[in-house]
Order: C-alpha cells, then structure tokens, then sequence
C-alpha cells in the first residue's frame, strides 16, 4: 500500500542501520530493540509503532519495553476504534486507528441443506479455537448445524484436542490450513462466522466476513468490540458456550436476526475497503513526514515530494 502511494519501502525483522526516513514497527514489545536503535540513530525522525494485538491487550500491562515503545512512538497506530479507550490519555492524543482491509468480493454461497458455522484461524490460545464446537454440543443432536474449522494447530495438543473433538462431535470438522484464497471460499460458503477470540487486535477474518456478507458472531472483547460497533446485535460473553449455542441457533432459525447481523456488518463495511486502510495508513505517514519537515524548514510546502 505505501509504494502504491509513491514511497520506498524496505520490510525486515529487525531494523539492520538502514538509512530511512520513517520507521513503521509491528507489536510494541517484540520490535523495542528496533524501536529503541531508530530512536538512538536518528532522533529527530518519526517513528511509527503499530500495536497488533497482543503486545496492547497483554504485554502493555507488565511490560516495560512495551511500555517504552509507546513512549518513544511519534504516533501510535491501533487496528480498531475500541483500542484507543485502553491507552492513557497522553498516549490517546497520538494515536490513530487504521482498520484492515480485505479485497474480498460480495457473494455468499453456502449449502441450503444444512446451516454452516466456519471458525477460521489458526488453532491457538489466544483465538479460543474450541469454544464453538463446544457451543454445539449444547445443542440438540440435529445434523442440519455444522462447524467446521480452517486454520493449522499450532501445537501438537491443539491438533490432537481438534481430533478428539471430531471423533466426540460428528457435526464438527476440523480441516487445517489452507491458503488465504480457500479460506475466504469457506466464509463465502457459510452462513455464519464465528471469532470466539480471547483478545484480538482487530481480526482480519471480521473484515472479510463484512465485505463477503456472510454474518458474524463473536466474543465481547475490545477488539471485536472495536470492529463490530458496542450495539452489534451478534456478541456473546467470552468464553460463555451456552450463549454461543444460543446465538448459532438463533442465525439458524431466525431470518429476520440474520438480517440484523447483515445489515450491522453492511453498515460497517466501508471501513473496510483496500482504499480506506490505504488512505489512513498514508495520512499517518504524511503527518509525521509533514510534521519532521516543517520542523526543519518551517514550512510543508516541499515535504511530500522530498519524502517520496
């Protein structure tokens, strides 16, 4: 998105002594060293730190390098609206949010015999991956509700967990990874998306979900919260499988709550778009590259060309 704007880009792990006018860094504890080498180098020049999820709703607690990431950020970049809410005030005022975007088209095509719960993500902690195939054990014993999960375990307990459930659960199919582009078929042939995450920074697949059109149920957290809107009509409390049970076979039984989920998901969809996130992401870097430059010049007329 930065070189469609016109800027020169490099990508790296870790900051190698590149020259460079900005620097964008991912998660607050994991790129410090980074963070705190630009700032030792070139301290007049902005630096930009996007917090990605959990280095916001875990690391930023307890730890300090995370901590001094925020500190020595020029601005600070959060994935939703609700994030900004759990940053103090002086870290508020320099904070911008930038949602993620999905290229997605709009289509659904999922199954009329059966109603489709996909759960896509890698099996991890953080995500709850078991929570909705618990939520369907709560429910009677119909075959017409299915879930089924995409996305690699990321240890071997979890794969084994996963196997265990298939043979204890035969309404729920776990399938592994898959590319990005099979993923989003999933979501397209489903007539419901679950994100029963325990903490998200913004979750990509709401995203795509959102601009697909396939409803969305999630877990009450800052991040869904963030994406979503406070009054969505498709959150449960986290870790709460009977309210989920509830809210799946309400989707399934209930036109006119599918439509409500539609329409809070279509109205949120703009935020969305490839063209949104470009524009947002570009304003961040034109102000802090505008703000550099008029401090050394005094004026902004000649900053965006020279940066570029």
């Amino acid at each position: 998105m930065l070189r469609a704007l016109g800027y020169r880009v490099s990508v790296c792990v870790d900051w190698d002594g590149r020259p460079a006018d900005v620097l964008l860094a991912l998660h607050a504890r994991r790129s410090h060293a980074s963070i705190v080498a630009f700032a030792r180098a070139h301290p007049a020049r902005p630096r930009i730190v996007v917090l990605t999820g959990t280095d916001l709703y875990r690391d930023l607690p307890r730890s300090r390098e995370a901590q001094r990431s925020l500190a020595l950020a020029t601005r600070i970049v959060v994935l939703q609206d609700d994030a900004r809410r759990l940053l103090v005030p002086a870290l508020r005022r320099k904070t911008r949010v930038v949602y993620q975007s999905s290229e997605a088209r709009p289509g659904t095509a999922a199954p009329r015999d059966r109603f489709r719960v996909a759960v896509v993500g890698h099996l991890r902690e953080e995500k709850d991956p078991f929570r909705p195939v618990q939520a369907l054990a709560q429910l009677p014993a119909t075959p017409r509700i299915e879930v089924v999960q995409v996305g690699d375990a990321m240890t071997p307990a979890m794969a084994r967990a996963a196997r265990t459930w298939m043979r204890r659960e035969s309404r729920y199919r776990w399938i592994g990874g898959r590319s990005h582009d099979a993923a989003l078929g999933w979501i397209r042939r489903s007539h419901l998306l679950v994100v029963s995450s325990l903490m998200e920074g913004g979750a990509n697949v709401i995203c795509e979900a959102a601009r697909i059109g396939t409803p969305v149920v999630a877990s009450r957290i800052s991040g869904n919260l963030g994406m979503l809107g406070r009054g969505y009509p498709g959150l449960y409390p986290l870790g709460d499988a009977r309210a989920l049970a509830r809210r799946i076979a309400r989707a399934a039984d209930d036109a006119v709550y599918r439509s409500r989920l539609r329409a809070a998901l279509r109205a949120r969809r703009a935020r969305f778009a490839p063209s949104a996130e470009r524009a947002a992401l570009g304003g961040v870097i034109d102000e802090v590259l505008g703000a550099t430059t008029q401090a050394a010049t005094g004026s902004k007329a000649s900053w965006r060309q020279a940066a570029r």
